[in-house]
């Protein structure tokens, strides 16, 4: 469950409730907006993970929240019994390799077309987008993984690359998975404000990246 926030009594709340309604898990971004220090950092989350007794997954998105965390910040938090686990979205193969020098914390990519390069230095998979309309793909890119074999697990981010850049580059996520779901029928291309439909020229190049990948005729 995504229950963060740039509220630490807000996201404590969520977290709670996310709990309480059977969750497994939560995700919880770095706050936003609010641009703390690294030490605010830790203590934003490691109240959380204090306070309810759940695994936790951080997100360290810095374009998206306006900063983020040090490996040795994320170093720290994966001291924490429940913390147990990043979604790594900062692009950077350091960033990933530095993390996994100073800590266990499993790593997961944040992006689909990091996936394997990020495996290639510790990595365990990806909190996908493109498995959102090739789930049976991903999971074999990601079996690969885990089995060690980068391989075979390479063929597979080939045939995924293109569609996983062009799903993330002609508009902000969610925007061109909405309007990827709607062409080949799987959910209509729903958005909520300030999240606005993909353009028509980008919807053409989007249709032919669908038709190039095999997904549409």
């Amino acid at each position: 469950a995504g229950a963060g926030s740039n509220s630490t009594a807000e996201a404590i709340e969520l977290t709670a409730f996310s709990k309480q309604v059977g969750a497994d898990a939560t995700l919880q971004v770095t706050p936003y907006y609010n641009k703390p220090t690294q030490e605010g950092f830790y203590q934003h989350f490691k109240a959380i993970a204090e306070e309810v007794d759940l695994p936790m997954i951080l997100y360290n998105i810095p374009g998206r929240c306006g900063a983020g965390m040090t490996p040795e910040t994320i170093a720290r938090l994966a001291e924490i019994e429940n913390i147990v686990g990043i979604k790594e979205a900062t692009g950077s193969l350091d960033m990933a390799s530095e993390i996994a020098n100073l800590c266990d914390i499993t790593i997961l990519s944040g992006d689909d077309s990091l996936t394997l390069p990020l495996a290639s230095v510790g990595a365990k998979g990806v909190i996908s987008v493109v498995a959102n309309i090739v789930p049976a793909d991903v999971k074999a890119l990601t079996d690969l993984i885990l089995e060690g074999d980068l391989v075979s697990a390479r063929q597979w981010h080939k045939k995924l690359f293109k569609l996983c850049k062009n799903m993330l580059t002609l508009a902000t996520n969610p925007i061109p998975v909405k309007a990827a779901m709607a062409m080949l029928n799987m959910a209509p291309e729903e958005l909520r404000l300030p999240m606005t439909p993909l353009e028509d020229s980008k919807k053409v190049i989007l249709k032919q990246t669908l038709k190039d990948y095999g997904l549409i005729s």
